[in-house]
């Protein structure tokens, strides 16, 4: 594990709107996009923000890419829960789970699209968080969409919404084996992730509260299709004792006692303060934003707003210490850089090799986070990359037939290798709006607002030092290719 603390340790200079803005931005959203330069100069983060919020609060479109022969094949099936239970042939079988991870790694692509081209930045960003939250893995392209929109429909709303729906999700009773939850023989899987990881967190619940839960949630299933079907003879109707609360208990009264209790509200508003603010919660203002949190009842927007409309929020220590996950360091460049990516799945392989693939996550846990995202063979990567898309346009004069062989590599090393070689990304870089940004400064002062616009971590790196590496045949061309070094430092890897 690389050591990032020399970095984190390093005095900003004086904390400009600009770096305030840039800030908001990648913490709120993506980055800045390369139309956003203008803007980040002239507005104050106060009505940046208020932009923000407002280009967030409309509905988000919804996405289906399943395949239309599949989709026939599931909306025509029985309701049965699993294609497995129904009479299929083992070739059946196999196309379905073949088409369906071909559906998915779609349905990734057409995310991160979304992601680095919508508005709705901070609508995106919540709902990557909530991805990680609630995290889930089924190889079921129905089960997987139907998530991702409940996620991004309810991401900025209230969480009593967001955890009923999740938790009545087919993607998540499949995941946590609820399906198998019934009276005679309790399934404590899903009630015991709900309290750990979705809820309250460790240490405030008992064994006996996870056996009494799962009792509650007997009989809530999934049917083939993706719809909630509460199965009323395989449900525990007796008495339970959960929290210190008696009676005939079912799921959803489980649910009303979680968002009750305020550990719940104090759980939640943690994690969202360590993604958003700081890896090192600061507990005296968890406390009062959960407080705030809990009286609004579960208000998200509200509780986003208090915390990017506050002045500790732009404090040193918030600036330029966060490291970028995969997938936000791969949607923040695609926004600062605009582009064309002629081979879209190469993103899908990026996300592997780095550690972060959308839809497929670790474990129930989600994904760690923090120093966890970078090692020296990633970070190496990352540090080659932007190097491989700004040579992409030259490769793009004699294309490769081997458009899909990252899909079906198996080894690893040899995908590195590939990437190394610049072989299979294929991108064109649109320049001019980045350009246009610098159109009016004066030679001298190129490098030094290059590095502003790009980092928000001070860097040791010199002019002088830089220039070796600078293309300086032309003033196009060396913004082009210190934008491209500045992408290849230890520091863009930084938010």
């Amino acid at each position: 594990m690389l050591n990032f603390s020399p970095l984190l340790r390093s005095k900003l200079p004086m904390i400009s709107d600009q770096l305030k803005n840039q800030h908001l931005l990648w913490r709120a959203g993506f980055g800045p996009a390369a139309d956003q330069q203008k803007q980040i100069l002239k507005e104050s983060p106060k009505k940046l923000f208020k932009s923000i919020l407002e280009s967030s609060r409309k509905d988000p479109l919804l996405f289906d890419v399943a395949d239309p022969a599949l989709k026939s094949l599931v909306m025509t099936a029985s309701g049965s829960a699993f294609p497995q239970k129904r009479n299929l042939s083992p070739e059946e079988k196999k196309n379905i789970r073949t088409q369906s991870v071909l559906d998915i790694k779609a349905l990734n692509i057409r995310w991160l699209q979304e992601m680095t081209e919508s508005d709705a930045q901070l609508r995106e960003k919540m709902s990557l968080f909530w991805h990680g939250h609630f995290a889930s893995k089924t190889v079921n392209i129905f089960y997987d969409q139907a998530l991702l929109n409940i996620i991004r429909q309810h991401a900025l709303g209230n969480f009593r919404d967001l955890l009923y729906s999740v938790s009545k999700s087919a993607s998540m009773i499949q995941f946590l084996n609820n399906n198998q939850n019934k009276k005679d023989h309790p399934n404590e899987n899903f009630a015991r992730e709900l309290m750990e990881l979705f809820t309250m967190g460790r240490g405030n619940y008992s064994e006996v509260d996870v056996k009494e839960s799962a009792r509650a949630f007997t009989g809530w299933g999934a049917s083939l299709q993706g719809e909630f079907e509460f199965r009323k003879r395989q449900h525990d109707d007796g008495v339970k004792i959960f929290l210190g609360k008696t009676g005939n208990l079912s799921g959803e009264d489980v649910l009303d006692i979680l968002l009750n209790n305020k550990q719940t509200a104090v759980f939640i508003t943690r994690k969202i303060y360590r993604f958003f603010v700081n890896d090192q919660a600061d507990e005296s203002k968890v406390a009062e934003l959960a407080e705030r949190f809990y009286k609004s009842g579960y208000d998200i927007q509200k509780l986003m707003a208090s915390i990017f409309s506050s002045d500790w929020f732009y404090n040193e220590e918030n600036i330029g210490t966060h490291i970028k996950s995969p997938v936000e360091w791969l949607v923040g460049i695609r926004r600062q850089l605009p582009q064309e990516i002629e081979n879209p799945d190469v993103q899908v392989l990026l996300q592997r090799l780095l550690g972060q693939v959308l839809f497929n996550p670790p474990n129930v846990a989600g994904w760690p986070g923090g120093k966890h995202w970078i090692d020296s063979s990633s970070l190496m990567l990352r540090l080659r990359v932007p190097q491989l898309i700004y040579s992409s346009d030259a490769i793009l004069l004699k294309p490769k037939d081997d458009d899909d062989l990252m899909m079906g590599m198996k080894d690893v090393q040899q995908a590195v290798a590939k990437l190394r070689s610049g072989e299979i990304i294929r991108t064109r870089i649109h320049w001019d709006i980045f350009l246009d940004h610098f159109k009016d400064k004066p030679d001298a002062e190129l490098f030094t607002a290059i590095q502003q616009l790009l980092l928000q971590s001070p860097t040791a790196l010199s002019e002088p030092g830089m220039k070796k590496y600078m293309d300086l045949s032309g003033r196009n061309a060396m913004i082009q290719s210190a934008a491209i070094r500045f992408m290849s430092t230890p520091e863009y890897q930084l938010c």
